[in-house]
């Protein structure tokens, strides 16, 4: 942590003067990341051991930032010490507007605009910025070849297919892999592959998407990342959608490269499959192998998807042998039951005031975290807040810009985030958090709509809100 500090004194000549860990996010990465404000300033640090990725990273952002495109303003950097700091670019990640803007299938304009401008962007990732990228710097591989396919293939193979405890002949298996292989690479593959371009890498602020975790990033086929967007499972975009913003892609692809469309889409469900297949390998090393139950939540997910392309998709190559897998991987009651306990946890969160009872738990399992919020800076006691609540943009402000509210909240998502992480392994369906101040207006309020806001970016979980002072106030 010290080191981020230095960055930060070295790049707003100022001391940072609070450092709240970002780390609520159920990755696996292994990187440190940290929110560090100061005054009118705010970055994120990032800690990673691994020189290579971070090499990768900020040589990409640099040559992204010098193009115009929409990525983190790297800071300062220690590569040593493994260390660098970056733009601040907010809280809201595609993937949570995305949860705030739909009801099931049903997903609102405002959402479908925002992967709209997702997709606009990414041409000129692949074709414009792509052109002079130093393929030198990529990790670990410099191209999506023959090597890269084959590790996700078999990452596939041996972390779902096996620990799952799915039946398959392994030579008649890699011959298909090898017949997939040879299908992949006959694509036009001269292009920048993101190789993670998914809704969580791309973050909201002011309406405007802007990009990240594009560190291991290659030379590739454009059907790739545009594959992993529409089909990144936790994400479950409706066929329908899926279908007009791949058109919305080719449109805009059109205009950097001369396209031809009957030949993107000869390989683009190839690419889809070999995605899913890769997701599904993580999912397994992830959650059978690593015991990280809340990833075998978005196995699912992955399924639905490979369900509609058996349905509706029929490959140029014949894959028999995977086919029948993937066929038995639909089959498996282990896995089934996973789709079981994907249902959602609910967790009811509510604001309330302490001059009267607290909420009582409709669940029946005894009221779950009750945090007394009257430490922190009062609102309520300055003249311009009075008629204010904590969900109105000046309050929020004036809370947000108190060291001692990060700390407090960064507390409460320690302990709630594990909780969360600990009942969907062992398939508790209702947690409740209660937050308290004085009056229940200001304070608790904030505290309840930021911990909302935080929930809806979780797979698996289902957030319910109620302000009940509020409630009282329009009865």
């Amino acid at each position: 942590m010290d080191v981020l500090r230095q960055l930060f004194v070295q790049r707003f000549r100022m001391q940072a003067e609070s450092a709240t860990p970002l780390q609520g996010q159920l990755g696996g990465s292994g990187r440190v990341i940290v929110r560090l404000s100061g005054g009118q300033f705010s970055a994120i640090g990032i800690r990673y051991d691994v020189r290579e990725e971070n090499v990768a990273f900020l040589e990409f952002s640099k040559h992204f930032w010098r193009h115009g495109l929409p990525v983190p303003e790297i800071y300062a950097e220690d590569l040593n010490q493994g260390a660098y700091l970056e733009e601040d670019l907010g809280d809201t990640t595609l993937f949570e507007f995305l949860g705030q803007n739909r009801d099931g299938d049903t997903i609102a304009a405002a959402a479908i605009e925002a992967y709209r401008k997702v997709v606009a962007v990414l041409p000129r990732f692949q074709v414009d910025a792509g052109r002079d990228l130093n393929y030198k710097v990529c990790y670990p591989r410099s191209s999506f070849d023959r090597q890269s396919i084959a590790w996700d293939l078999n990452y596939f193979k041996y972390y779902f297919l096996r620990l799952a405890g799915i039946p398959f002949n392994e030579q008649a298996l890699e011959v298909d892999f090898s017949r997939l292989t040879k299908f992949l690479l006959s694509a036009s593959h001269d292009y920048f592959l993101y190789r993670d371009f998914q809704s969580r890498n791309v973050m909201l602020r002011d309406g405007h998407p802007y990009f990240l975790d594009y560190q291991g990033g290659r030379k590739g086929a454009l059907q790739y990342d545009i594959a992993s967007l529409l089909y990144d499972g936790k994400a479950d975009l409706p066929p329908q959608l899926r279908q007009e913003l791949l058109d919305y892609y080719l449109d805009c692809l059109a205009g950097h490269v001369d396209l031809k469309r009957d030949a993107f889409m000869e390989h683009y469900y190839a690419y889809v499959y070999v995605r899913i297949l890769q997701a599904l390998g993580a999912y397994g090393f992830r959650g059978f192998y690593e015991r990280k139950a809340h990833f075998l939540q978005s196995v699912p997910y992955a399924l639905k998807n490979l369900r509609w392309l058996a349905e509706n998709v029929k490959l140029p190559v014949a894959l028999p042998a995977l086919m029948e897998a993937l066929q038995a991987i639909s089959a498996s009651e282990k896995l089934r039951g996973l789709a079981g306990s994907a249902d959602a946890l609910k967790v009811r969160v509510f604001s309330f005031s302490f001059h009267r009872e607290m909420p009582a738990d409709p669940s029946g399992n005894g009221g779950g975290f009750v945090f007394d919020a009257r430490s922190l800076p009062n609102p309520g006691r300055q003249e311009q807040f009075k008629q204010l609540t904590g969900k109105d943009a000046p309050v929020i402000d004036y809370l947000s810009q108190q060291p001692s509210v990060h700390q407090y909240f960064a507390s409460v998502l320690s302990l709630v985030d594990a909780s969360v992480s600990q009942y969907q392994s062992r398939g508790f369906k209702n947690l409740m958090v209660s937050f308290g101040c004085t009056g229940g207006q200001h304070r608790s309020v904030y505290l309840a709509e930021q911990l909302a806001k935080h929930l809806r970016g979780m797979s698996g979980v289902e957030v319910d809100v109620r302000h009940v002072e509020q409630e009282r106030w329009l009865k």
